[in-house]
């Protein structure tokens, strides 16, 4: 730990390892259900643990099983689309309470892009933190990618963040997308909040070393 001029601890080092979004190659899974909440996307009883694996099990639990904790046919667990990794989702997808773990089960089942209308604001920021690209299109746009990828023999769909857009890997449909610049260019270097502090070390550094010099009564010794 470090301490800072103002008397207040600056984790350095402590930041989760982001991975960069450049370009994903990978099956689409759709999902077309409407204020989908965060307990939806992972129930109260796996919020136990602080980690960020093993949670793939309780994603969309109440979907997936039965009261008796059988599976159901559900998409994620029916072939190709165990396998994928973007999910095309409804509107107000991430409502409800702002748990972490929602992205966080999303990612470890593999999900590394959501494609829907719009995403609830906590959860949005939750996946930029996570490293999820979370995509914005108008609903006749996702109903389009939609029906595309059924058409599809592999399900697959691109999406470039460099580029900004998704297409089909057929080529049938193709789309550009907006995003925030800062958000962007987040996604594309790999990221975190901490991370993102850290690339200003040297500038922070040197206004320790100012104020510490013009308020010495303020300096906290490591």
């Amino acid at each position: 730990m470090r301490w800072c001029a103002l008397g207040n601890p600056i984790l350095l080092g402590v930041s989760f390892a982001m991975e960069k979004f450049t370009k994903l190659e990978a099956i689409a899974a759709s999902l077309p259900l409407l204020n989908v909440d965060t307990d939806m996307i992972i129930p109260k009883q796996y919020l136990k643990t602080i980690k960020r694996s093993g949670l793939a099990q309780g994603l969309f639990y109440e979907m997936r099983y039965d009261e008796k904790g059988k599976k159901t046919p559900f998409v994620l667990d029916t072939p190709p689309f165990d396998r994928a990794q973007i999910l095309i989702v409804g509107d107000n997808f991430g409502c409800g309470s702002s748990r972490e773990h929602a992205p966080w089960a999303l990612k470890d089942f593999g999900i590394r892009c959501l494609i829907g209308t719009s995403f609830a604001d906590i959860f949005f920021n939750n996946c930029r933190k996570n490293g999820i690209l979370a995509v914005s299109l108008p609903q006749s746009e996702v109903d389009a990618l939609t029906k595309a990828v059924a058409a599809t023999n592999s399900h697959k769909v691109e999406v470039d963040l460099t580029t900004r857009t998704i297409n089909t890997a057929d080529g049938s449909y193709k789309v550009q997308f907006e995003i925030d610049p800062g958000l962007r260019e987040s996604l594309l270097e790999g990221l975190d909040d901490i991370a993102e502090t850290l690339t200003q070390i040297k500038t922070i550094e040197q206004f320790e070393a100012a104020y510490e010099k013009r308020f010495p009564w303020t300096a906290v010794s490591p």
